[in-house]
């Protein structure tokens, strides 16, 4: 029961920390000539008829990177943490 509650309690903090990486990494679709550009080039070079969904998977994906980069240091920290409290 210990090992449910400590993965729920993980799956619990990697979506607190995609919901606060969506917060604080606005997803904008004002874009300059230059960059309406770029992102027609691409989708059109992926095949997608529309580059804002080719933006929205790219910040997307960035949201998650951010997430996950985020959860590994909070845990290998803990793991640290909870490592030197016990030789104490």
């Amino acid at each position: 029961m210990a090992t449910l509650v400590r993965r729920l309690c993980k799956v619990a903090l990697f979506i607190g920390l995609f919901l606060i990486s969506v917060r604080y990494i606005p997803l904008s679709n004002k874009w300059t000539a230059s960059e309406a550009r770029a992102w027609w080039r691409a989708s059109d070079w992926l095949g997608i008829e529309d580059p804002s969904d080719l933006y929205f998977v790219a910040w997307l994906t960035i949201e998650l990177i951010v997430a996950v980069l985020a959860y590994v240091a909070i845990m290998r920290l803990w793991r640290r943490y909870r490592r030197n409290d016990s030789r104490a």
